[in-house]
């Protein structure tokens, strides 16, 4: 049997654009994505603390260290400059194998930057 459990997240980063002119997803910087295990395309969760909002799109690598976390196309719509969001990825897996499993988790500083 296999379940679908947290692989990675992005804990608190703060949304720095929101552009409803784009086709759709979420530009995250590309550091951001490295530490968290997450690549471009995958399917992700985004939460957004200030209002609540829940939406699934799928990410798009931003610029290396530009700190840049922005809602394109309709997810624009559900956060704004300022907002805290948690970016989640989930994966299916085993299990028992999920039993060992320990999901990677980055708590970006000021700037969305991890140091």
């Amino acid at each position: 049997m296999q379940i679908q459990i947290l692989k990675s997240k992005v804990h608190r980063a703060v949304i720095t654009e929101a552009n409803l002119n784009y086709v759709g997803s979420l530009t995250l910087d590309e550091d951001l994505m490295d530490a968290a295990n997450m690549v471009e395309h995958e399917k992700i969760q985004v939460v957004n603390v200030n209002n609540g909002e829940r939406i699934e799109t799928y990410l798009i690598k931003g610029g290396r260290g530009t700190g840049v976390v922005c809602l394109n196309g309709p997810a624009a719509r559900k956060g704004v400059q300022g907002d805290v969001v948690i970016i989640i990825s989930y994966a299916l897996i085993d299990f028992e194998e999920a039993k060992q499993f320990k999901p990677v988790v980055v708590f970006p500083k000021e700037g969305n930057k991890l140091y």
